[in-house]
């Protein structure tokens, strides 16, 4: 037995599934901010702004998946699209204003998410489209700019708009090419009408294609998630995303099967490795747990922005915006009742001067967002970066943690000096790795929150 082994039985090994980290802190660690809450022009006053990342939430679908737990409604009555685009002209006016002119202020990234942005028309997408360059100053057709759409709104004349508007990447939640299983996953859809988007989108000659596919559904074997992973190589695209599948509260497949299981773990990694490996066979190289670029797909272009220092401005209900101090959005549910009512109240804001909801970030949480952001990517991290950026040491600010992590195999012992990276379990294992960072506070205020 060797001493890694020894040590590592002194740890025992979380489930592999405890939680996505996208963002850090969550958004169930968010509280409103008591009054006075905090001006957007003080938040931005000393912050730099030359590698600002823009994010609009569009948060409307025409159908919500069983599996989603996503800020997003069904359907958008009484004119609600254009409300809500007038909502979000509103706010963008503010926080630009709030940004203000004193040194310049450029945008390196952009992105519309949702629900699903393309639930809006060809003309509602001209506008938004709009709002980001002619109230935010973001020029669309010189920076990264990724739109998520859905089989069944990815029309021809909605991808022509982001084609000519400067799309660099267009995402489609495909999740399964395998008819039942998407049923089985509550997401009506036929394979043909799959392909026939997917048409559409390579027709736009947008340079980069993303694939949302998802294992760990009921009745998937490895054979059918080998059919759905050769069916969406069968399109070529520069990338796909591999989602394990959660079962969220109050989500609908929540409401029909509450609790995972050993077993449902070990499928899911059971399936996880046989996609990336299916992947990495197939000329693909991987990026993170969940993501995986072609090798030879063309650069999106000068992306400059970094997650982990650099501040975005959210746009949008769902939205989240980040300064080096405060974390913030609107409130946040997952019941459509509750979404609709949140909906309703932004369209209704006039005053977007100030920040709501949020989370203020100090310097150990700085540290633990730096430290998980980076390595959850497969490239790893830095030491030296972090070195600069905080004074310490990675190792002398999180020692048990990073202890626990090299003892149970999930980093890299034979990564370059100076190189903090995963280990293949470690990014097999990113959903468990990611929550241990989580701090006492945060995640004391996340077991606190209702769900709603």
């Amino acid at each position: 037995m060797t001493a890694a082994t020894e040590t590592s039985g002194a740890f025992e090994a979380p489930r592999p599934y405890e939680s996505y980290v996208y963002a850090y802190p969550h958004k169930t660690a968010y509280r409103p901010l008591p009054d006075p809450a905090p001006s957007l022009a003080a938040l931005w006053r000393d912050e730099p702004k030359d590698a600002l990342s823009l994010y609009a939430h569009i948060p409307f679908c025409e159908v919500r998946c069983g599996f989603c737990n996503l800020f997003t409604r069904i359907g958008a009555p009484d004119e609600l699209t254009t409300r809500y685009l007038d909502a979000l002209d509103r706010q963008a006016t503010a926080v630009r204003e709030a940004l203000g002119d004193s040194e310049p202020v450029r945008f390196a990234t952009a992105a519309f998410g949702g629900g699903t942005p393309t639930f809006l028309t060809a003309d509602e997408l001209e506008r938004l489209c709009d709002i980001a360059e002619k109230r935010m100053g973001a020029d669309l057709r010189a920076v990264p700019l990724s739109v998520e759409t859905s089989p069944s709104t990815a029309t021809s004349d909605r991808l022509a708009v982001l084609a000519e508007r400067g799309a660099t990447r267009i995402s489609i939640g495909v999740q399964s090419f395998v008819e039942a299983e998407a049923r089985a996953a509550v997401r009506p859809q036929r394979r043909a009408d799959v392909e026939a988007s997917l048409a559409r989108i390579r027709d736009t000659a947008v340079p980069v294609l993303n694939i949302d596919l998802i294992y760990g559904i009921d009745g998937q074997t490895v054979a059918s998630w080998t059919r759905s992973l050769d069916a969406a190589l069968a399109w070529a695209p520069e990338e796909l995303y591999l989602y394990p599948l959660y079962v969220r509260p109050l989500t609908g497949l929540g409401r029909l099967s509450p609790n995972a299981d050993q077993e449902w773990d070990e499928q899911r990694l059971r399936l996880y490795r046989h996609g990336r490996d299916h992947l990495l066979a197939r000329g693909y190289s991987q990026v993170s747990m969940r993501m995986f670029r072609r090798t030879d797909a063309p650069p999106q272009g000068a992306d400059d922005y970094a997650c982990q220092t650099d501040g975005m401005i959210g746009l949008g209900c769902g939205a989240r915006s980040y300064t080096s101090s405060l974390h913030h959005s609107f409130d946040y549910a997952v019941d459509m009742r509750e979404i609709r009512s949140i909906v309703d109240a932004y369209t209704g804001t006039e005053d977007f001067t100030r920040a709501r909801v949020g989370r203020w970030v100090d310097a150990d949480e700085a540290r633990r967002r730096h430290l998980l952001q980076s390595l959850l990517q497969a490239r790893g991290m830095a030491t030296a970066g972090y070195e600069e950026r905080f004074g310490t040491s990675p190792f002398a600010d999180f020692p048990a943690e990073l202890r626990r992590f090299g003892a149970l195999g999930w980093l890299d012992a034979a990564a370059p000096a100076g190189l903090l990276r995963l280990s293949p379990e470690g990014l097999a294992h990113s959903d468990a790795l990611g929550p241990a960072l989580f701090s006492p506070a945060v995640r004391a205020a996340m077991a606190a929150y209702e769900p709603r």
